[in-house]
């Protein structure tokens, strides 16, 4: 069973920057697509940032695009999120995933139902 572990949020003023870790245990995490995404008060869950297993695709939502990085360690089985340049609408409880193994195309990364694995959820508070 894979598990996801969120950490690094926190409360952090607008134009701050937040760096968010996901450390991944139980399964080949090198294999796995990655992603991370975040639900606001009141808002539906929607698609931040994902990463192939390789690294070399990473994906980003246009809200979030010039701002936040994804990036990957497979050798210490561990996806994170740089954000920077936060504003209070970037805040939210902002989730890890992860896809079962395999070649996706590009538009598969956009998609909640393409992860099977998910963190608790941390949150990230932007105050202006």
């Amino acid at each position: 069973q894979v598990q996801l572990v969120e950490s690094g949020g926190g409360l952090v003023q607008a134009g701050g920057s937040l760096r968010l870790s996901c450390a991944a245990s139980g399964g080949t995490f090198s294999s796995f697509p990655m992603g991370w995404l975040r639900q606001a008060p009141g808002k539906e869950r929607e698609f931040v940032a994902a990463i192939s297993w390789s690294g070399g695709s990473p994906y980003i939502a246009d809200s979030v695009k010039g701002r936040f990085a994804i990036s990957r360690d497979n050798a210490k089985n561990t996806v994170y999120l740089q954000m920077n340049s936060l504003k209070p609408e970037d805040t939210a409880v902002y989730y890890c995933a992860a896809g079962p193994s395999g070649y996706y195309i590009g538009s598969a990364y956009y998609r909640e139902s393409l992860y099977e694995y998910w963190g608790q959820g941390t949150q990230v508070t932007v105050s202006s």
